[in-house]
């Protein structure tokens, strides 16, 4: 399987740290090729590469499907998980700090030996795969008591020639305030970086927390396969 450029050399990662803050939520240019996509996607029909396979209606998740790979993982979600990390956990740090918590080591390897330890083992990276009339309700993806607070999902297919609608929908929810929402279109090999849970938000009296959820909207048409890296482990 192709490699992926180390995203430190390509990525601008001052604004995406900004977006990350002012927003919860950052998107990239195209981090991955055609051909890669469409590696990633060959394999959603290889069942050995895959530990579980979800399908969203049956526990009233919306409508679609998703399977967790199975360790190893493919060299090129092993090669993201393991490069965006370092680059996010100096703001995961500093996000928790904020929030009266503790940093997170500066790699996945370390961070996933307290996973272990709390009995969260099995790998998260996942691929969802959507038709028309599917969708995904609004959720945050908490496997345990240990969580990242960041994550990010890549989009395989092509928005507008392999499918319609379908836009990944970021909502906060600020104390004492309505709900804010946000949509964002994703074209193939683009990533958004966003909040799994909550993040941090500077108020009159401190830092308080807003807590985060992502869904997708309802495709329209055609068929969307994305790609998700979460950097926790589940039980």
């Amino acid at each position: 399987m192709s490699r992926v450029p180390a995203p430190q050399n390509t990525l601008d990662w001052t604004a995406i740290e900004a977006s990350l803050d002012e927003y919860g939520y950052a998107t990239t240019p195209p981090m991955l090729s055609a051909g890669q996509c469409a590696e990633l996607v060959a394999l959603y029909d290889d069942e050995s590469r895959f530990r579980s396979r979800i399908e969203m209606a049956r526990y009233n998740f919306g409508s679609g499907e998703y399977k967790y790979f199975n360790r190893p993982l493919p060299p090129l979600v092993e090669e993201l998980r393991q490069a965006f990390y370092p680059r996010l956990a100096p703001l995961a740090s500093r996000w928790s700090e904020e929030l009266g918590g503790k940093p997170y080591p500066p790699t996945l390897d370390e961070f996933l030996d307290i996973c272990g330890g709390h009995g969260q083992t099995k790998p998260t990276p996942l691929i969802l795969r959507y038709r028309a009339g599917d969708y995904n309700c609004l959720h945050q993806d908490i496997y345990g008591e240990i969580a990242f607070p960041i994550q990010l999902t890549v989009a395989l297919s092509r928005r507008e020639a392999d499918y319609t609608g379908g836009e990944f929908l970021l909502t906060e929810q600020r104390p004492r305030a309505q709900s804010r929402g946000q949509a964002v279109s994703l074209d193939r090999g683009e990533a958004v970086i966003f909040a799994t849970r909550y993040r941090p938000v500077r108020g009159t009296r401190g830092w308080y927390r807003v807590n985060m959820r992502h869904g997708v909207s309802r495709l329209l048409s055609g068929e969307r396969y994305t790609l998700g890296i979460i950097f926790h482990d589940a039980k």
